[in-house]
């Protein structure tokens, strides 16, 4: 599948491409595309080994009289996030991803294509096998997880890179270096609430909001799109007033996607259905009005529905809850005053369930500041505790600090200079690369971030300029050259 990927320029690098596109590997589930990496470095003689938390590291000796040259690190995850339209069916574990191009564009049908961290992946394994490159000691570092928990990175063992220069090849932005990043931690949230029986007067409805565009919770934060689970909460706080209380309720699917859909079963009296639509189609025309020009689909339904349960949360504990959502922080908490035009702390409400009385969220909380992440998770459980929910921090991961001076940007950048033209930009990302955790563990390596330009990233409409991976790879196969001239 996929065989036009490698009529595509550069073809060593689609042909990997296409070979992660008909490997599924949603988070979790990389151990076939790790034993196919393997074989494919066996076949060409390349040293391979994992760590203890099942990270890939591919070596290949320098290219004779390059030996004292700084070891090189290549790095991406192999792992993608696994988000499908909702009238698609597509199992991530089980079904290649289908893409097509257009107007010079890479697509998926109706799923994520991958490009995040897939062409990155791709690279580093062109460059392993470009006989034609002058080159020091290269590694390519393969982490697990990235996407739904940062756990290959934060479990990488230490003592174990030889490398002293690093390469992510996990940005998405062409003409852009990046030297910095925002750390993070996801906010998981628990409870069991109260339960009560239908009345005779009440009525099972489904209410929908669909339509939403979606995106990274990092990158996209500031962009003023919609956050299905934050305007489904509005919903819900407008059926208060006709005695509606929830049943269960489903929206989002990745802490680190903007959540596109959001359901939820509700117990309505009977006589108010009627009513309750009416004001729905009110409150639909108000937050398609506020977000005209960047996320014009909202479209909210409400159907009567056979009973999902024959219990819902009492009409107090429903009450608590949809306050307790509506209070909670989303979105842009502040912008930063040192990286200008840079989002400082946000949170994004990526999961929330309820099932028989049993809530659950999960929420991605990142900053600049690793303070502020500790102090934003801080405030949902203070927020949460007045419900009776349990509040737990996990896989919190740090920023990488920028290094504006560091001989590695130099370089990098009198080579984009040279070779386009043009300076880079040199940025700080509100997204959580994986170099901050990298750089905990390896103090002393240098790093930067670079890539093609990818948009839409987490969501159905992730797509790759075409043209801007031609130029990441002549970059890429420009810096490797010209750090095996450089001093050791």
């Amino acid at each position: 599948m996929n065989a036009h990927l490698e009529r595509l320029s550069p073809p060593p690098l689609w042909r990997h491409f296409r070979t992660l596109c008909n490997t599924p590997r949603p988070s979790g589930h990389e151990a076939a595309l790790v034993a196919r990496l393997e074989d494919w470095a066996e076949a060409r003689g390349l040293a391979h080994d994992r760590d203890a938390a099942g990270n890939l590291r591919l070596r290949k000796p320098a290219t004779p009289g390059h030996e004292a040259a700084p070891g090189v690190v290549l790095q991406g995850h192999l792992d993608m996030v696994a988000q499908a339209n909702a009238d698609h069916p597509h199992d991530f574990t089980r079904d290649p991803i289908d893409t097509y191009v257009e107007d010079g564009w890479l697509h998926a049908r109706h799923t994520t294509l991958g490009a995040d961290n897939g062409l990155g992946v791709a690279a580093a394994l062109a460059i392993l096998e470009d006989e034609a490159l002058t080159h020091g000691p290269l590694e390519a570092l393969f982490t697990l997880e990235e996407e739904s928990s940062m756990g290959g990175a934060l479990n990488l063992a230490e003592d174990w890179l030889e490398g002293r220069v690093l390469l992510n090849l996990d940005s998405e932005d062409r003409g852009q270096v990046y030297i910095g990043c925002a750390g993070g931690a996801d906010v998981v949230v628990d409870a069991q609430l109260p339960v009560a029986g239908l009345g005779d007067d009440e009525t099972p409805v489904r209410l929908a909001l669909t339509g939403l565009a979606g995106g990274h919770s990092g990158i996209d934060i500031d962009k003023g799109r919609g956050n299905a689970n934050r305007l489904m909460v509005r919903a819900l706080r407008a059926l208060e007033a006709y005695d509606a209380r929830l049943i269960d309720y489903r929206g989002g699917t990745l802490r680190n996607a903007l959540p596109r859909e959001a359901f939820a079963t509700l117990a309505l009296p009977a006589e108010e259905v009627a009513a309750a639509r009416r004001r729905l189609a009110a409150l639909e025309q108000e937050l398609r009005a506020e977000l005209a020009g960047v996320d014009d689909g909202l479209a909210l339904s409400l159907d009567v529905a056979p009973p999902a349960s024959a219990e819902g949360l009492t009409r107090d504990a429903s009450r608590l809850l949809v306050a307790a959502l509506h209070a909670a922080p989303c979105g842009v908490e502040r912008m930063s005053v040192a990286v200008p035009g840079v989002v400082e702390t946000s949170n994004n409400l990526g999961v929330v369930s309820l099932e028989a009385g049993r809530f659950h969220l999960c929420a991605l909380v990142r900053s600049l500041r690793d303070s502020a992440v500790a102090d934003l998770a801080d405030r949902f459980r203070a927020l949460f505790d007045l419900i009776g929910a349990r509040t737990r921090v996990e896989n919190a991961y740090p920023g990488w600090a920028p290094a504006p001076d560091s001989p590695l940007l130099a370089r990098f950048r009198a080579l984009h200079r040279d070779r386009l033209g043009v300076d880079p930009e040199v940025k700080v990302i509100h997204a959580g690369l994986e170099c901050g955790i990298l750089g905990a563990k390896y103090p002393e390596m240098a790093m930067i971030s670079f890539g093609p330009l990818i948009r839409g990233a987490h969501s159905p409409d992730e797509r790759v300029e075409i043209a801007s991976v031609e130029e990441f790879w002549s970059l890429l196969r420009a810096l490797v050259e010209d750090l095996a001239a450089a001093p050791a």
